[in-house]
Order: C-alpha cells, then sequence, then structure tokens
C-alpha cells in the first residue's frame, strides 16, 4: 500500500476500529482515529502506531451530527492534504424487542450506524472525486445479511449499509474509487464480552468453526479492500464470520 495514503477509521479506539486503524498503519498509511467519547482510548491507539514509526492523529466527532462528521472530513483534508481511505466502521446497539423499542432508540442506532457513513462518504467523496481515487469500506453485520431478533434496528442499519454500499459503488466506479462492506459475525469485543454465558454458547452452535473471531481477523479484510490488491472489487460484501452465513 502506497505510505502516502491517509485513512479516517470512524469508532477507532477500540475493538474492530482499533484493529483496523492499527493495521492500516503498519501498511505505511497515515491514520485518523476517530472517537466520540473515548478519548484515552482513542490517544493510546494514535501512540501505538506513533511508536511503531507511522503517522497517526485523533479526532473527537459524533458522525450522527451531519456537522460534526463534515468538520472532522474538511479537518483531515486541512492537516494531511488528501482523504484516500474511509473506513465507516461507527456504530452502536440499543437492543430490544420490537414492541418494546422506543422510537429513540431507532432513530441512534440509524443515525449512527447508517446515517453517519452516508455523511460521511459524502463528505470524503467530494475529495476522492477530483482526485480521482478512493477506498471506502463499510463495516455491516451478519445481522444486516440474516436478521437477529432483538436488534431490529441493529438489524436494518447494517442492511441498510450493504444497499448504501451498492448504490454508491455504481456511482463512483468510473473515477477510481471502490466501496465495499465487510459483514463481521460473532468478534471478540466488548459487545461480545457482554453476552452471558449461556448464550454465548447457543451462538456458537451457529458457527460451523466454533469460535468467535478476533477483531484482528476482521482487520485483514478490511485492510485489503483499501489496498490496490483490490482494485477491481466493488460492491462487494465479505462475511468474516466463521462460515456463520453462506450464500
Amino acid at each position: 500500500m502506497d505510505s502516502e495514503k491517509v485513512a479516517l477509521v470512524t469508532g477507532g479506539s477500540r475493538g474492530i476500529g482499533r484493529a483496523i486503524a492499527l493495521r492500516l498503519a503498519r501498511e505505511g498509511v497515515a491514520v485518523v482515529v476517530n472517537y466520540v467519547s473515548r478519548e484515552a482510548a482513542a490517544r493510546e491507539v494514535v501512540d501505538a502506531v506513533l511508536a511503531e514509526g507511522g503517522r497517526a492523529s485523533s479526532v473527537q466527532a459524533d458522525v450522527s451530527v451531519a456537522v460534526e462528521a463534515e468538520a472532522m472530513v474538511d479537518g483531515v483534508l486541512k492537516e494531511y492534504g488528501s482523504l484516500d481511505i474511509l473506513i465507516n466502521n461507527a456504530g452502536i446497539t440499543r437492543d430490544g424487542l420490537l414492541l418494546r423499542m422506543s422510537e429513540a432508540d431507532w432513530d441512534a442506532v440509524l443515525d449512527t450506524n447508517l446515517k453517519g457513513a452516508f455523511v460521511c462518504t459524502k463528505a470524503a467523496l467530494r475529495t476522492m472525486m477530483r482526485q480521482r481515487y478512493g477506498r471506502i469500506v463499510n463495516l455491516s453485520s451478519v445481522a444486516g445479511l440474516m436478521g437477529n431478533a432483538g436488534q431490529a434496528n441493529y438489524s436494518a442499519s447494517k442492511a441498510g449499509l450493504i444497499g448504501f454500499t451498492k448504490a454508491v459503488a455504481r456511482e463512483v466506479a468510473s473515477r477510481n474509487i471502490t466501496v465495499n462492506a465487510v459483514a463481521p459475525g460473532y468478534i471478540e469485543t466488548d459487545i461480545w464480552n457482554g453476552v452471558p454465558e449461556h448464550a454465548r454458547a447457543g451462538l456458537l452452535q451457529l458457527i460451523p468453526m466454533a469460535r468467535a473471531g478476533q477483531p484482528e481477523d476482521v482487520a485483514e479484510v478490511v485492510a485489503f479492500l483499501a489496498s490496490d490488491a483490490s482494485r477491481y472489487m466493488t460492491g462487494q460484501v465479505l462475511s468474516v464470520d466463521g462460515g456463520m452465513v453462506m450464500s
């Protein structure tokens, strides 16, 4: 990967986002780590990159708020002069059965997970279109492919990201900009660790490989889609789920 590339990773302070930021940095990419409230965690990711001789910085912004997301992208451009890779990873959950789900919980998840990707992508594309180069990777989920009881809002947002990925991929392909999605399965993050042990055992039965994945497993696939090795791939959804969803 070109050492001059610049990447913005939303929700990059922990879990999958953190692993992606560190993986891209190892390829010589300058990484901007976005966070909402976990400043110390974001700083730790930046320090880890700097310790290995890479370039990195952090930026606070709530991607569900359009003016904040747009200002973040503008700030990246001012600091680094370009934006070549956008990883739309920021996401939240507000789980509950549909009949008990509040409108506020629905809106919060859709605003962060789906609208956030829309706003950040739209802002980044202005530069990518001019430079005739870009790599956009959206973090969807197996929940967006197969649904998940108690996650109507989350599943809808992640399924929406897949449709968004395919539509934008068609719009910008002629400008040498690829747009792809990754759909992780059950990955060992804070969310997975919060699932009760008996529930985890049931979920593992759905996975042919019989184990949860690691954030690094997802990061490897994202790094591939962010590189020129995937230059003839766009509008695709790659599952990283131990065989949980097969189509």
